[in-house]
């Protein structure tokens, strides 16, 4: 009787392992194709006069290549997140500027992608523009590259400030000559935004928001960008100074995996 019951649970522990098996992809792939929560809206909904660039749907960013995740150049964010950009827009727009967006909700398979891209170190194709001064060794231990992002929980935004009328941006062209993010803004890549001493995503401690050699009007820029957006409740990280978190956040441990795309919006009932 012992030997029947103990290959009997034997049976049904095997027959377990091999469902848990065969039902994993299919749960991963679910997973990756999930919809955003209802609290998620496309920024253009809310205000539709903000710029937005989004610059991880093409191949002008530090990777070089479109990001895994990004299905189109759309800026999506929890409902409170976008309300604050209106607000700060509506004050702006009176000044003669309008916010431009360059990155929104990140899935957190854009994030593995970065991930991937920061350990294969022979993989520098953009380095002379995005971090001509740091070694890719250092990436993870000088917090440039994570495992996880706030920009996966909805309600973080990396923008700028852009004079109007807004001038067209000149397309970026894959095998141009790269110039450092931190040169002067005419020798930049070309960006219709005001001068804020570095371009989006340098990683140089010059992208500090108080960097103390970013003076004069680059330093006006960044405060008015910071304080525009710190009295609608979205606090800048001093260590970038186009990254911005709406407080308190909706979701302030979960990290979500849907990709950017209008899909993703659509049919969440």
């Amino acid at each position: 009787m012992t030997r029947i019951s103990t290959a009997f649970r034997g049976l049904v522990t095997a027959l377990a392992a091999l469902v848990a098996v065969t039902a994993a992809p299919a749960t991963a792939q679910a997973k990756q194709e999930s919809k955003a929560p209802e609290d998620f809206v496309a920024l253009r909904s809310v205000d539709p006069t903000i710029i937005q660039e989004m610059r991880y749907v093409t191949r002008h960013n530090f990777v070089g290549e479109p990001i895994d995740g990004y299905r189109q150049p759309l800026c999506i964010l929890t409902r409170p997140a976008a309300e604050a950009l209106h607000r700060a827009q509506t004050r702006l727009l009176r000044q003669g500027y309008s916010l431009k967006v360059y990155d929104c909700y990140r899935p957190q398979r854009a994030v593995d992608h970065f991930v991937r891209w920061a350990e294969d170190l022979d993989d520098r194709r953009m380095k002379a523009e995005f971090y001509p001064e740091i070694d890719k060794t250092r990436l993870f231990a000088d917090g440039y590259i994570a495992e996880k992002s706030g920009h996966s929980r909805g309600s973080t935004v990396d923008l700028t400030l852009v004079r109007l009328p807004a001038k067209p941006t000149r397309p970026y062209r894959p095998g141009q000559p790269l110039v450092p993010c931190y040169a002067p803004q005419e020798e930049r890549f070309p960006d219709n935004s005001v001068d804020m001493g570095t371009g989006y995503d340098c990683f140089d401690t010059r992208s500090h928001t108080l960097d103390p050699r970013i003076h004069g009007t680059q330093r006006a820029n960044r405060l008015l960008l910071k304080d525009t957006l710190e009295d609608v409740g979205l606090v800048n990280l001093p260590e970038e100074w186009w990254h911005f978190t709406y407080k308190p956040e909706p979701y302030t441990d979960t990290y979500f995996d849907f990709p950017v795309s209008a899909k993703s919006l659509a049919g969440r009932r």
